[in-house]
């Protein structure tokens, strides 16, 4: 069997930023061990995989090299890259998800792939794991969850930079992973962002509203570099801290990637650019 492969960098406008995501358009579906291993041999956070049901209507399915994951941003951002862009796909793209609902993109005017994603706001957690506390090097003002993971809140930009993890601990909080983030305050009025390199020149890129990062060690690797679906509920979150609906986002990974994020009733929009890698065939 032969199966077309792209490798897409996303969240990005150059290649070797943002995040990778592996894409296999299907024709009909395969296995789950061998989507499985296909993940396992690409070693990438995710391999996508996509059949078309319907005009400009997919089923999508995502995999890390350890398990299948229910929602993923960049590798649907890769996706929707991929048919626009090698597949001459025209207008709206919905892809069908397994957890999540449909999920609607379009290319905006700009270039950017804009993606519309259910609005999973955090509730605060008033009994923190003790793993989580433990397994950061700096405390967290407030700890919060939603489906996906525990967002735990830091003072500054600068602590989300700096703070170290302990990924043992973390993992503990399975099926939970965890973000930390900050907004850009005063305090980190300096920090600039140019294409995923942080700056303390204000000439040097754009200007982030909030930032973070994010480790899902027992779902898929230590850190993850850029994590489109979890600014589902880190816009939302800090729309309504920073009295904002319209917010740029920085995550801040050695490979760091930009997100454009609107809130528009119960979804949350995040944008993004998004740049191809490669082109090739698997045989299995």
């Amino acid at each position: 069997m032969e199966l077309a492969i792209y490798v897409v960098d996303t969240f990005t406008e150059q290649q070797f930023k943002g995040n990778s995501a592996a894409v296999v358009p299907l024709t009909e579906w395969i296995a789950d061990e061998l989507m499985q291993n296909i993940a396992i041999e690409n070693n990438l956070s995710e391999t996508a995989f996509f059949k078309k049901v319907a005009p400009n209507r997919y089923e999508i399915r995502w995999f890390s090299p350890l398990t299948e994951i229910d929602f993923c941003g960049h590798a649907t951002l890769a996706s929707s890259f991929i048919l626009f862009n090698q597949f001459d796909v025209q207008g709206d793209i919905d892809f069908v998800t397994l957890e999540v609902g449909t999920l609607s993109v379009q290319q905006l005017d700009n270039g950017r792939i804009q993606m519309r994603f259910p609005n999973q706001l955090p509730d605060v957690v008033k009994d923190i794991p003790p793993a989580l506390l433990d397994g950061l090097s700096i405390k967290p003002l407030v700890v919060m969850k939603n489906r996906q993971a525990y967002f735990a809140v830091l003072a500054s930009a600068n602590d989300v930079l700096n703070v170290e993890y302990n990924a043992e601990l973390l993992k503990l909080l399975a099926p939970y992973d965890l973000v930390v983030t900050s907004s850009c305050n005063v305090d980190d009025s300096d920090l600039s962002i140019n294409e995923g390199n942080v700056s303390k020149s204000k000439d040097a890129g754009i200007n982030p509203d909030f930032i973070s990062r994010y480790f899902w060690p027992a779902s898929g690797g230590d850190e993850d570099p850029v994590t489109g679906s979890i600014h589902a509920g880190l816009a939302p979150y800090w729309s309504t801290r920073l009295n904002k609906n319209r917010l740029t986002a920085y995550q801040a990974s050695k490979r760091g990637g930009i997100l454009y994020c609107e809130i528009e009733n119960d979804r949350v929009l995040v944008s993004g650019s998004a740049v191809l890698y490669l082109q090739g065939k698997i045989f299995v």
